[in-house]
C-alpha cells in the first residue's frame, strides 16, 4: 500500500482463495458488496429481491446481461448515441439491432427516449419494439455526460410506461467530481437503482467496476439486481468459467478489511476522485490553451474522459488513426462509438482524449501536436 503497510492473506485466505468456490463470489467479498451497496443506494437485501454476483470485471457481467436478455436478429438494444465501444464491440457480431438515443453534455436525453419508443410502431414496422435500455449515466464513456437527477426520473418513469429493463453501467459513478462520501461533503446522484428500490421495483441490473478504484487488471466487477436476473448470470457463469478469479477476490476483500470496511472504502474512493478531478482540470486548462480556436467541448463533471469536437472537420478519422498516430498522439475518433446496422455510414467530427494514465506534461504536449495538425 502506498503507506508502506502490507495487505496479507493467512493460510485459511490463501487456500480458499485457491480453490474452486461459489459461481456468485468469495462470501467474504460478496458481503462486503452487500454492505457498499446497501450504504451507497441503500438496498436491502434482507427482504430477497435483489442479489449480487462477482464477474470477471464489469465487462463480463455486460456481456452475459446481453446475450440473457436480447435474441440475435430479432432483438433491439436501445443504446445512448454516442455510447462505449467495448459494448458496441460485443454487440455487433451478436447481431443485436441497435437504436440510438440522443444525448447531450448532461447524457441521454429522456424526451427523445420517449419519442424512440412512442412512435415506434410507425418507425419500425417490422421489428419488435425494445424491451431493453443500456445506460451509462455517470462520466460516459466516450461523452463524458452525466445525468442528472431529475432527468433519470423521467428516464425511469419512460422505463416503467414501456416496461424496460435497464442496464446500468457505471463504473465511474465514484468518480464524479462534483460529490462526495463524506457527510460534510455534497451528496453523490442517486443512482438509478437506488431509484428502482425507492419504487419497489425489479428493472434495473446494475454494473459496478474496481478497475477505475483499483486495478484494471485485477479484473473484479460485480452485477447488483433482481434476484432472478443475478440467478440467471450465476447459472451462465457456472457453465463457462466457474467464478472469477478467487486470487482477485480475495486481495480486493482484503483491500476492504485493511481499509477498515464500506466507510474506509469510500475514504479511499474520495482520494481517487480528488486525483482525476486534477488531471481533468489539468486537461482542460491545455485544450483552452492551444486548442480553444480549433475544438468545442464540454468539461466532463465525472469520469476521464473529454469529449472534443473538431471544428471544420466532418469525420476524425483519418486525422486520428494516422496523421496524430504518426505524432505519437493517441485518441480514439468518434465514429468508434456512434451506434449503427450493417452498412449504415460512421463519420464523426468528435475525438475522445482520456486523462486517466498520460502525464500532465504529455497531456500539454499531445494538445499542442495536435494544434498543429489542426492547422494543417
Amino acid at each position: 500500500m502506498k503507506d508502506g503497510s502490507g495487505v496479507v492473506l493467512d493460510e485459511d485466505e490463501t487456500k480458499a482463495a485457491l480453490q474452486y468456490s461459489a459461481s456468485r463470489g468469495l462470501p467474504c467479498l460478496v458481503s462486503h458488496l452487500k454492505s457498499l451497496q446497501t450504504k451507497v443506494h441503500g438496498l436491502d437485501f434482507k427482504r430477497g429481491k435483489r442479489d449480487v454476483i462477482v464477474t470477471n470485471g464489469s465487462q463480463d457481467g455486460l456481456a452475459k446481461a446481453f446475450e440473457m436478455l436480447l435474441e440475435p436478429r430479432v432483438d433491439t438494444l436501445l443504446v445512448e448515441s454516442p455510447t462505449y465501444s467495448g459494448s458496441l464491440a460485443f454487440l455487433g457480431p451478436a447481431s443485436i439491432h441497435l437504436q440510438g438515443v440522443q444525448t447531450d453534455e448532461h447524457g441521454m436525453i429522456p424526451s427523445d427516449l420517449r419519442r424512440v419508443l412512442e412512435s415506434w410502431e410507425v418507425s419500425n414496422p417490422k421489428r419488435k419494439k425494445p424491451r431493453v435500455l443500456y445506460t451509462i449515466p455517470t462520466g460516459s464513456n466516450p461523452s463524458g455526460g452525466s445525468l442528472s437527477l431529475a432527468r433519470k426520473n423521467e428516464i425511469y418513469q419512460v422505463a416503467v410506461e414501456h416496461n424496460l429493463i435497464i442496464l446500468e453501467d457505471d463504473p465511474y459513478y465514484f468518480l464524479d467530481f462534483e460529490g462526495s462520501s463524506s457527510p460534510d461533503g455534497p451528496a453523490r446522484c442517486p443512482s438509478l437503482l437506488s431509484i428502482d428500490e425507492r419504487a419497489g421495483g425489479a428493472r434495473v441490473l446494475r454494473f459496478d467496476s474496481f478497475s477505475k478504484l483499483l486495478s484494471a487488471g485485477i479484473r473484479v466487477g460485480f452485477a447488483t439486481g433482481p434476484s432472478k436476473l443475478i440467478e440467471s448470470i450465476e447459472l451462465h457463469t457456472q457453465a463457462s468459467m466457474l467464478h472469477a478469479s478467487g486470487v482477485s477476490q480475495a486481495v480486493v476483500s482484503k483491500i476492504f478489511d485493511h481499509l477498515g470496511g464500506v466507510d474506509g472504502f469510500l475514504t479511499h474512493v474520495d482520494d481517487v476522485t480528488s486525483f482525476y478531478r486534477e488531471r481533468r482540470d489539468a486537461l482542460v486548462a491545455s485544450v483552452e490553451r492551444h486548442l480553444s480556436e480549433f475544438v468545442e467541448f464540454e468539461s466532463p463533471k465525472a469520469g476521464m474522459f473529454l469529449w472534443m469536437k473538431l471544428k471544420g472537420v466532418k469525420d476524425s478519422n483519418d486525422l486520428i488513426m494516422n496523421k496524430a498516430v504518426e505524432r505519437k498522439v493517441l485518441m480514439v475518433p468518434g465514429a468508434s462509438f456512434i451506434p449503427t446496422n450493417n452498412d449504415e455510414p460512421n463519420i464523426s467530427s468528435f475525438v475522445r482524449a482520456s486523462y486517466s494514465t498520460a502525464s500532465v506534461e504529455e497531456m500539454d504536449e499531445a494538445c499542442q501536436r495536435l494544434r498543429d495538425l489542426l492547422k494543417k
